[in-house]
């Protein structure tokens, strides 16, 4: 045994009875910690409701030099010119799935054909198909359409690219939307 072990082995006797001024005080230091602790997380402000993810959430697959780029956005994000471009309504409880295939090195690439067949499940084990359309951009081709969401949920977006010639590819990828 150490000096330093002696000197506290004299200096405090081990005893199995609780302090009387811990059995006065402990109800009140414990409800003290709860509430410093409950308070720590408070800034004084009203808590700020819940959204749908505002930015555009990215998927991307790769395959040789063709790079497959699937997002997701709320159609109520849109700028109304936009959502005029792509003919889609600006809503609440929609998103859109976004699908464009590049061949290529980025920056060099090039758009490439492509049939697209979406399909979109949800938490509660609802399937349902996602009508895609083409959309024309000067010189690039994107795919576009929509999805209804009842946040809060997860949504699966399962995808099947056909490109020109025949060769197909999968890509399967999932986001949550919170509740407003």
């Amino acid at each position: 045994m150490t000096a330093l072990n002696s000197l506290s082995l004299r200096s405090f006797p081990a005893t199995t009875e609780t302090p009387k001024w811990w059995a006065r005080a402990h109800p009140t230091v414990l409800a003290s910690l709860v509430i410093a602790v409950a308070l720590a997380g408070c800034d004084g402000d009203a808590p700020k409701p819940a959204k749908l993810a505002d930015a555009p959430q990215e998927a991307v697959s790769r395959v040789g030099d063709i790079t497959i780029r699937a997002n997701v956005l709320p159609t109520a994000s849109l700028g109304e010119a936009m959502a005029k471009q792509y003919g889609i309504a600006r809503e609440d409880d929609r998103v859109m799935l976004l699908v464009s295939v590049r061949q290529g090195p980025d920056g060099q690439d090039t758009a490439v054909p492509a049939r697209i067949e979406a399909k979109v499940s949800n938490l509660q084990g609802q399937h349902r198909g996602v009508e895609m359309r083409e959309l024309r951009t000067g010189d690039y081709v994107d795919y576009v359409g929509t999805a209804q969401v009842t946040p809060p949920d997860t949504l699966r977006f399962e995808l099947e690219v056909v490109r020109e010639g025949g060769a197909r590819s999968t890509m399967t990828f999932s986001r949550e939307f919170a509740a407003r």
